[in-house]
């Protein structure tokens, strides 16, 4: 009886743990889903040709990687936050200077 208290409790608390890591970085990954949308709109209107669309695609999952490393140890640091934020900022950048920079995709 107290082997399955006590591997109840841990379960609990595993899982308290790791929700907590979601919950920190969540506005981040809501961001990100936003970032996909608009490579996603800009590939579907031929605003983005197809290396524009690898270069923006690979500069998401290097994001998303050093999201999941900042998140590693269960909490995410202030200065782990910052950073990311700051790799935000310079991938939408990257996402408006491409969608508005004259190239188009050429349909075959």
């Amino acid at each position: 009886m107290k082997k399955i208290i006590l591997f109840t409790a841990i379960m609990l608390f595993a899982s308290y743990s790791g929700l907590n890591a979601q919950i920190k970085t969540g506005t981040n990954t809501a961001r990100q889903g936003a970032q996909q949308a608009r490579i996603g709109q800009g590939v579907n209107t031929n605003e983005l040709t197809r290396r524009e669309t690898a270069r923006l695609e690979r500069e998401q999952r290097r994001i998303q990687i050093e999201k999941r490393i900042a998140n590693a140890d269960g909490t995410v640091t202030p200065a782990e936050k910052k950073f990311l934020r700051k790799e935000q900022n310079r991938a939408s950048r990257n996402i408006a200077r491409q969608k508005n920079d004259s190239q188009e995709r050429k349909i075959k």
